[in-house]
């Protein structure tokens, strides 16, 4: 399917001609001039500045339009940025106040990992909070730009390094557009988020523009960036304004979700990752879940492992447990606080052979860690422990002796050596798993 992109730049603004110039040669060199794979460009440009070109899409064929731009700031750097516009308040910058202009986040975060490869030496590059207009646009739109003074503006490998990132990005098939809470200007969190995962922002609000996010703004911002869930920079909020925006969202019916939670959506369509969930938020109410290699769409179920077992195995070797997790292909749950639950999600046509796998792993770590027995169909595991009360008995003071006898180490007192197993207890777990001698 071909996709018209629309280029526009002001003739007043040396980085917009620079990327513009650099963009022409490329398709130019190609000899397709105007036109790249699967794509057809159009240019367009303006007098004034773009952050007053209100309407300026209006009678273009465009899939997406992309601002060619200068970047400026009070702390000059260098640096290669993309952003929505839009205002949260007033119009100080171009625009109507409170109103937000469609953004195009996968075609933005696909600009963004290609300024990324193609960053020069000394610049980085970075998401910014959506802050200045137009705002009367009615195709998707986002601002690419080169900062952050005339000599940035000028380099001809910044317009280049913009030119290549705007040809070459192609967005993610399964990108999950998101909205963003709270940050500085750069959006710190949310553009490494899109740099790294499936996380696609659209409209990012400063955290000084917190206080004028309400549910009406809320919406905008979700409808603007056609968002399915959204993300909040908790660290970057006081926690009268996190509890606020939360509580928010939750009474809009709004998905949050943590940066762990992004990272861990794995390959899964974002219709079965909400099945996932809502499945999750049956255990009990806050219940975290975990992709792993499950893919695919299909009936959903929940298995149980025995919360005994589970335990015994995260005891033993809890990071192994996790790597074993992430060669199956289930969901693991787990508390706000990340103590992992003995329920898992899969799809049901795998699930008796995913209770299988999972007990075997399970069995499989506890046998390499502890000291194990069987019987029957239950699995034995015996445990011994310093016991301080028999130590005392034998006259031990608690301090240095106490540790080395707790060490497994001989210690000496009165003449007598003492050895641990005088000073130790054995406890037995039992736990009964049908079909135990299938899992070695």
């Amino acid at each position: 399917m071909i996709m018209k992109v629309a280029l526009i730049h002001s003739r007043q603004d040396i980085a917009g001609c620079n990327i513009r110039h650099h963009i022409e040669q490329c398709l130019t060199r190609d000899s397709v001039p105007a036109q790249g794979s699967g794509r057809i460009y159009s240019f367009f440009d303006v007098d004034g500045r773009l952050i007053h070109a209100e309407g300026v899409d209006a009678g273009i064929d465009a899939d997406v339009v992309i601002f060619l731009s200068r970047h400026t700031s009070v702390n000059p750097e260098p640096v290669l940025t993309v952003h929505a516009t839009g205002n949260y308040r007033d119009a100080e910058l171009g625009g109507s106040p409170r109103t937000l202009a469609p953004a195009a986040p996968p075609m933005m975060q696909a600009t963004l990992r290609a300024l990324a490869r193609h960053c020069p030496g000394g610049y980085r590059v970075s998401c910014e909070v959506t802050h200045h207009g137009p705002t009367g646009l009615s195709h998707p739109s986002f601002f690419v730009e080169i900062g952050s003074t005339e000599k940035e503006w000028a380099d001809p490998a910044a317009g280049r390094a913009v030119a290549d990132a705007v040809l070459e990005a192609v967005p993610l098939t399964n990108a999950v557009p998101l909205i963003g809470f709270g940050g500085t200007h750069y959006a710190v969190r949310e553009t490494q988020i899109a740099l790294a995962t499936r996380g696609a922002f659209g409209h990012i609000a400063h955290t000084r523009e917190i206080p004028a996010i309400d549910e009406e703004m809320c919406r905008s911002m979700i409808e603007m960036s056609g968002a399915v869930a959204a993300y909040i920079d908790r660290k970057a909020l006081d926690h009268a304004s996190l509890d606020r925006i939360a509580g928010l969202l939750d009474r809009m019916g709004i998905i949050r979700l943590s940066e762990s939670e992004i990272a861990a959506l794995g390959h899964l369509s974002w219709d079965t990752y909400r099945a996932v969930r809502e499945l999750t938020g049956t255990v009990a109410p806050g219940t975290r879940c975990y992709i792993h290699t499950l893919e695919g769409a299909g009936p959903l179920a929940l298995i149980s492992l025995d919360p005994v077992l589970l335990a015994e195995a995260a005891k033993a070797g809890e990071a192994d447990l996790i790597r074993g997790f992430e060669n199956l292909a289930l969901a693991h749950l787990a508390t706000q606080d990340n103590r992992l639950l003995p329920q898992f999600v899969v799809f049901r046509k795998d699930s008796s052979i995913l209770i299988n796998a999972l007990n075997t792993l399970c069995v499989k770590i506890i046998r390499n860690r502890e000291s194990t027995a069987t019987e029957n169909d239950c699995l034995i595991i015996r445990k011994v422990r310093f016991d301080p009360g028999k130590a005392r008995e034998l006259g031990v003071p608690a301090g240095p002796a106490f540790r080395q006898l707790a060490a497994g180490q001989a210690v000496e007192h009165d003449g007598q050596v003492i050895t641990p197993d005088r000073v130790s207890v054995t406890s037995e777990t039992r736990i009964h798993i049908p079909g135990l001698e299938n899992y070695s």
